[in-house]
């Protein structure tokens, strides 16, 4: 497969392009040493905001000299010595340390110091772990179904498709110049079940399993993305693929296409849809055609996503005999190091070692022996991670908000999480209602897939100006996905109770619980 380094940008450029043109983001690979040594303080500012995200560094201004590193969990799956080993590190941070599930399945430490990242990255890749282009204009942790391997209603095990397109972009982690220039970020996901559990329709690139003549593979999604300015699901490319290398030389092709074409001057048109919107589906796909040098086959007529949407919370029987995986409630995706001893601890004593993370920001331990399965249920622990949490907290997302993000306009993990423990003691509520909190508008707490999304804002209240939020309602997750619309905006944040437990009384048939 060719390298083709990353052409230059337009002649118009703006202040991330600027950047980008005088030197390579993952240029700042080689210079880890001695940025170590020098301090923050004392980097360059394009190198110290902006560049060390392409190694999965992020310098944080609401916490300065304190960094958030971010890792490429390919299909969300670790192994118990990779968690114990991410443990470590936060641990050395005390109260400053800790860690999210993202809704990409993936994790990010938090309280990480810069002095320490040469030590930080020798242990990382001493258990095989990478956080090489994890940020800025490069493609993120690529998803895939949560249960791959163990379902055995699922299609195909995407685990291996996941890693192989990883190791194309990333070089095996080592870093690669022909994709550290895109025009923005980028979104990769590989369904292997019939349930959406990654979300296709937000995607950039998005496989989806079909049957063409018989044979099973993928139809092919384009351009889905989140942002300020605008937010578009993924539309049919009109290609088949089977589920072998192909995947990878598509995503390839893709890349390469958006890399070379993609809009850059107004980067709030850079993601890969406003390419299509130019070029017309049609053209982009021969375009895609061109670059990989092959005629590809058109898209099956339909698709297998043919069930609602699986949370993975609770216990159920793998494929293989006398197994089973438990999928654990993670409040808004928040772990401490002990929790993540903890979670790796249970991994190596009742099932093989691994953990999954999904796009709830959850997680799952497979492989738990029937038989010791009563005395995994027993553990401490799932006190703390339920198997069976509340309805709105079980269905509650959120994005990192305000406490460490300076994008983030409200708090949002501890408030979501307050909210719903609330409603969830005043109400009894029928049915799981997905509720999203995303602290600004790009969206990474994804309210537009929720039943109720909220989106953070600032809003006027007495003559002052507070936290609040906007409404979105009508996404859909699983088949038949769809995007939501905001319905109501500034709704002051000290206000939101009553209009939430109003909608889930009207929309959603809770009733006051009676005492």
């Amino acid at each position: 497969m060719p390298s083709t380094k990353p052409e230059k940008a337009a002649a118009t450029l703006n202040k991330f392009e600027k950047i980008k043109a005088e030197k390579d983001g993952l240029a700042v690979k080689d210079e880890l040493e001695h940025f170590a040594q020098i301090g923050w303080e004392a980097m360059d500012k394009g190198d110290l905001e902006h560049r060390l995200k392409w190694v999965g560094i992020f310098y944080r201004p609401v916490t300065p000299g304190k960094f958030m590193l971010r890792m490429r969990t390919p299909n969300g799956i670790l192994t118990s010595s990779q968690l114990k080993s991410l443990a470590t590190i936060v641990q050395r941070y005390g109260a400053d340390g800790s860690a999210d599930i993202t809704t990409r399945q993936n994790i990010q430490l938090r309280g990480i110091r810069l002095e320490d990242i040469p030590d930080i990255f020798r242990r990382l890749k001493a258990v095989g772990m990478t956080s090489m282009q994890s940020g800025m204009d490069n493609v993120r942790n690529i998803t895939g179904s949560p249960v791959a391997g163990l379902d055995g209603d699922e299609l195909i095990d995407t685990r291996d498709l996941v890693q192989r397109v990883q190791d194309m972009i990333t070089n095996k982690g080592e870093g690669n110049y022909a994709f550290t220039n895109l025009p923005r970020k980028f979104n990769i996901a590989i369904e292997g079940g019939r349930d959406n559990s990654v979300h296709a329709e937000i995607n950039d690139i998005a496989f989806v399993p079909a049957y063409k003549e018989g044979n099973l593979g993928f139809n092919v999604l384009v351009g889905g993305f989140f942002s300020a300015k605008r937010c578009a699901a993924a539309v049919p490319l009109d290609v088949w693929v089977p589920p072998n290398e192909d995947v990878v030389d598509l995503c390839w092709a893709i890349l390469s296409v958006y890399r070379d074409l993609g809009l850059r001057a107004n980067r709030q048109k850079s993601r890969l849809m406003w390419l299509i919107d130019e070029l017309g589906i049609e053209k982009f796909r021969e375009t895609v055609e061109e670059k990989m040098a092959r005629s590809l086959a058109t898209a099956a007529e339909k698709d297998e996503i043919d069930w609602e949407k699986r949370d993975c919370i609770g216990v159920f029987v793998q494929k293989q005999p006398n197994l089973n995986y438990a999928g654990l409630h993670i409040p808004v995706g928040r772990l401490d190091a002990q929790s993540m001893f903890d979670l790796a601890r249970l991994a190596e004593v009742y099932g093989s070692g691994e953990i999954r993370l999904t796009v709830e920001q959850n997680a799952i331990i497979p492989n738990i022996s029937q038989e010791n399965l009563d005395l995994f249920l027993s553990e401490p622990l799932l006190q703390k991670f339920t198997i069976n949490p509340k309805p709105l907290e079980r269905k509650l997302v959120s994005c990192t908000g305000a406490q460490f993000c300076k994008f983030a306009l409200v708090e949002t993990k501890s408030r979501a999480l307050a909210i719903a423990k609330e409603l969830d003691r005043e109400l009894d509520i029928p049915e799981d209602v997905r509720i999203h909190w995303t602290g600004c508008p790009n969206s990474c707490g994804q309210p537009q897939v929720a039943d109720i999304g909220l989106m953070g804002t600032k809003v006027r209240k007495d003559g002052k100006t507070v936290e609040g939020v906007d409404l979105y309602m009508g996404g859909k997750v699983g088949k038949d996905a769809r995007l939501g619309t905001c319905v109501q905006k500034g709704i002051p944040c000290e206000d939101l109770l009553p209009v939430l437990r109003n909608i889930l009384t009207k929309d959603f048939g809770a009733q006051p619980k009676q005492n």
